[in-house]
C-alpha cells in the first residue's frame, strides 16, 4: 500500500512540477512578442499514477489565419492613408491651388485688354504666366518627390519581406528536423518564431498558408504565387523598372534569377507593399499625369490663340509657352535600334488624354499607339500610324484608317525599328515640371486681330459686317511678312437675289448665298475659303452695298484677339477620358480639370480612411479572438500558479504519508 502511495505521490509531484514550469514559462513570456501560451496535459496510468505530460501550444490556426488576413488589409489602408493624406493636404491648400494661379493669368489678361498698348499691363500678364509655370513646377516636383519616396520604401519593404521569407524557409527546415514529439515540445520557440515571421510577412503582403510535410508551413501570395515551398525552398521579391528605371515594379525572382521573374499584380497585393503601390497607382500617377496634361493643354491653347493675332511689333504672334518633349523608354526585350521622342502636335491640346502610351512596331513602316491606364493596362483601341521614311515626324496626318484618334501626339522616330519592339511614352508625367515660357517680352502678346472690316459710306442698307474671325495665319490669305496676300478684299451685293461678288484684286468670284450670310468666304468657295479667316454679314444688303476686309495695319489698340484669349478660361479644352460616346461631355475647362484632380485625390483618400477604420476594427477583433486563445492571461496564470502550488504540496504530503506508513510497517516487522 505504501509503495502505491509513494508512486502516486511521486508522479503527482513530477506532474505538478511540470505544470508549475509551464505556468512560470507563460508568466515569464507575458511580454514576449509572438509567444503562444502553452498548456501541459496528463493522462491517468494503471495504478492511478499520473502519466507523462504533453505540453502543447494553445493556438487556433483558423483564428491565426484570419488575424493575418485582417492585418494585411489594415496595414494596406494604414500605408495608403499615410501617403495619400500628404498629397490630399497639398492639393487642398489654397496657397497651392492652380485655379488661383490660372485666374490671376486671366485677370491680368483682362487688364491688358483694357489698355492693349500698355506695356505695364502686358508685363503683369507675363508675370502671372511665369507664376503659373512656377506653381505647376512646385506641385509636380512634390508629386515626383513622393514617387521617389515610394521607390525607396518599396525597396525597404521588399527587403524586409525577403528576410522574412528566407527566415520562414530556414525555420521550416529546423522544424522538419525535429524527429519526435519530445523534440517538438522542447522547441516550441521555433514554432512561435515562425508564426511571428508569417504574421510580420502578412503585414507587408497578403499571404495564404498551407500545412506541408513534417510540420512545414507553405506560404503563398494571395494571388497564388509561391513564396515558401517544401524543404526550405523559397522565392524572393525583386525590384525591376522595365522600361522606366525610375518607376519600380515588384517582381518575384524565381529560383534565384535562373528563370524569368514573375510579375506581381499590385491590384491584388495587400499589406504595406500593396498600400504603397496602390497609393502610387491610384493617387500619384493620375495626379502627375493630369497636372502634365493641364500644363500642355494650357500652353497649347495660349500658343494657338497667340498665333492668330498681331503683337505690339506688328508681327504675327508666336509661342508664349515652350511645350516639352520626352524621350520614349525602350523595353529591354527590343531587338531594334530605333529611338522615339514625343511631344504634342501643335493645336491638338484638347485631344491629349491624361495617360501614358505604349508604342509597338507592327512592321518597319507602321506603329500602333495604345493609351494605358494607371496600372499600365490598355485602354480603348490601339491607333495605327504610318512611319514612312525615317527619320520621320509622325502625327495625325499619318493615321491609318480606321484609326481616328492620334491622342494629340507627335513622334520623332529614327531608323532601326523591328516588328514587336515596344516603347513607353510618358509625355504627361513630367510636363508640368518642364513647362517654360517661350518669351517674356511684353510686345509678344498678340492682342490685336490681323484683319479689320468696314462698310462703304455709300451703302444704302443698314446691313453690317462682323469683325471677322481668323483661324490660320499661315493660310493662303496671309503672307509671312504680316499682310494680306492679295490686298483688301471687297464683297459687293449684286442685283440678283442672294448673289454677291467678291474680289481681292487678284481673284474674283460671283456666288450665291444659301441659307444665311454666315461664313461668306466659306460660301464663296476656293480660293477664298482657304484664306484662313472669314466673316459674316447681318441684315439685308441692297444691290451695290460694299463691305471691305483689310489687314489691320497699326492696330496697336486693338484687343479683338485678346477677347478670344479671355474666352479660353470658360472654354472646355481639357480631355477627360480616352473612351467616350458621342453624347458624352468629354471636355473640361482648366479650373474644372484642376478641381477634378483635387476631388479625385480627396475622395480616394476619404474612402481609404473609411475602409481603413473598418479593417482596423476587424483586425482588433481578430487580435482579441486570437489572444483569448493564444495570449497569456496573467490573472489566469496566477490562479493556476496557486492551484499547482497547492497540488504540489498535497502530492508531497502523500509521499510523506507513504513514508510514515512504510516506517511503521518496518518497525512492526522488527
Amino acid at each position: 500500500m505504501s509503495f502505491n502511495l509513494l508512486n502516486i505521490g511521486a508522479s503527482g509531484v513530477r506532474a505538478n512540477s511540470e505544470l508549475l514550469q509551464t505556468t512560470s514559462k507563460n508568466i515569464s513570456n507575458l511580454n514576449t512578442e509572438g509567444y503562444v501560451r502553452e498548456r501541459t496535459e496528463f493522462t491517468t496510468m494503471v495504478g492511478n499514477e499520473v502519466g507523462r505530460g504533453n505540453t502543447v501550444r494553445l493556438i487556433n490556426e483558423f483564428a491565426l489565419k484570419q488575424l493575418n488576413r485582417d492585418l494585411s488589409n489594415k496595414t494596406y489602408y494604414d500605408q495608403f492613408v499615410s501617403e495619400a493624406s500628404r498629397v490630399d493636404t497639398l492639393f487642398a491648400e489654397e496657397s497651392s491651388s492652380l485655379s488661383t494661379s490660372i485666374n490671376k493669368v486671366f485677370n491680368n489678361l483682362q487688364e491688358a485688354l483694357n489698355q492693349p498698348a500698355s506695356s505695364v499691363n502686358r508685363s503683369l500678364f507675363f508675370t502671372s504666366a511665369q507664376n503659373l509655370v512656377d506653381q505647376m513646377d512646385r506641385l509636380s516636383g512634390i508629386v515626383l518627390d513622393q514617387k521617389n519616396i515610394v521607390n525607396e520604401q518599396l525597396d525597404i519593404f521588399s527587403g524586409e519581406a525577403n528576410n522574412l521569407i528566407q527566415k520562414i524557409g530556414d525555420l521550416n527546415t529546423k522544424i522538419a528536423g525535429l524527429v519526435n514529439a519530445q523534440a517538438q515540445q522542447g522547441n516550441s520557440n521555433i514554432y512561435n518564431e515562425r508564426d511571428l515571421a508569417i504574421k510580420k510577412l502578412s503585414e507587408l503582403v497578403d499571404i495564404e498558408t498551407l500545412d506541408g510535410n513534417n510540420g512545414e508551413k507553405l506560404v503563398f501570395l494571395g494571388s497564388g504565387q509561391s513564396l515558401v515551398m517544401k524543404e526550405g525552398a523559397f522565392n524572393l521579391f525583386a525590384i525591376d523598372g522595365d522600361p522606366d528605371p525610375n518607376f519600380s515594379e515588384l517582381k518575384l525572382d524565381v529560383t534565384s534569377g535562373k528563370a524569368v521573374a514573375l510579375d506581381v499584380s499590385s491590384a491584388t497585393l495587400k499589406g504595406k507593399i500593396g498600400g504603397l503601390l496602390a497609393f502610387r497607382d491610384e493617387v500619384l500617377v493620375p495626379a502627375q499625369n493630369q497636372l502634365g496634361q493641364m500644363a500642355i493643354t494650357i500652353a497649347d491653347a495660349f500658343n494657338q490663340q497667340n498665333h492668330l493675332g498681331l503683337d505690339l511689333d506688328g508681327n504675327f504672334g508666336g509661342d508664349l509657352f515652350q511645350i516639352p518633349s520626352t524621350g520614349a523608354y525602350a523595353f529591354k526585350d527590343n531587338t531594334g535600334t530605333a529611338t522615339i521622342s514625343a511631344t504634342l502636335e501643335a493645336g491638338k491640346g484638347k485631344e491629349l488624354p491624361a495617360n501614358d502610351f505604349q508604342i509597338e512596331y507592327l512592321s518597319a513602316t507602321q506603329i500602333s499607339v495604345t493609351a494605358l491606364d494607371n496600372r499600365g493596362n490598355a485602354v480603348g483601341t490601339a491607333q495605327t500610324f504610318n512611319i514612312g521614311a525615317t527619320p520621320a515626324t509622325v502625327n495625325s496626318a499619318d493615321l491609318v484608317a480606321p484609326s481616328t484618334d492620334s491622342f494629340g501626339l507627335e513622334f520623332t522616330i529614327s531608323a532601326g525599328g523591328s516588328a514587336g519592339d515596344k516603347f513607353l511614352v510618358k509625355l504627361n508625367s513630367e510636363a508640368a515640371a518642364n513647362l517654360t515660357l517661350a518669351t517674356s517680352r511684353d510686345e509678344h502678346l498678340a492682342l490685336a486681330s490681323p484683319i479689320r472690316t468696314s462698310i462703304s459710306a455709300n451703302n444704302i442698307s443698314t446691313a453690317t459686317i462682323s469683325v471677322g474671325a481668323v483661324t490660320d495665319t499661315t493660310a493662303a490669305g496671309f503672307t509671312a511678312t504680316p499682310s494680306l496676300a492679295n490686298g483688301p478684299l471687297t464683297v459687293t451685293k449684286t442685283t440678283v437675289a442672294n448673289q454677291y461678288t467678291i474680289s481681292d484684286g487678284t481673284n474674283t468670284a460671283t456666288f450665291l448665298v444659301t441659307g444665311n450670310t454666315k461664313g461668306m468666304l466659306a460660301q464663296a468657295g476656293a480660293p477664298f475659303s482657304n484664306y484662313g479667316f472669314d466673316f459674316d454679314l447681318s441684315g439685308t444688303p441692297t444691290a451695290g452695298d460694299e463691305f471691305t476686309v483689310e489687314f489691320n495695319t497699326g492696330g496697336y489698340d486693338d484687343n479683338r484677339n485678346g477677347l478670344a484669349f479671355a474666352k479660353l478660361q470658360s472654354t472646355k479644352l481639357v480631355r477627360q477620358n480616352v473612351i467616350a460616346t458621342a453624347n458624352t461631355d468629354n471636355l473640361r475647362t482648366f479650373n474644372e480639370a484642376y478641381s477634378k484632380i483635387v476631388t479625385d485625390v480627396g475622395v480616394t483618400t476619404s474612402q481609404a480612411k473609411t475602409n481603413g477604420a473598418a479593417f482596423a476594427a476587424l483586425a482588433q477583433q481578430s487580435e482579441a479572438w486570437y489572444e483569448s486563445m493564444s495570449g497569456v492571461n496573467l490573472d489566469e496564470e496566477a490562479a493556476n500558479l496557486l492551484r499547482f502550488q497547492q497540488s504540489y504540496s498535497a502530492a508531497a504530503q502523500v509521499i510523506s504519508a507513504a513514508r510514515t506508513v512504510f516506517d511503521s510497517l518496518l518497525s512492526a516487522a522488527r
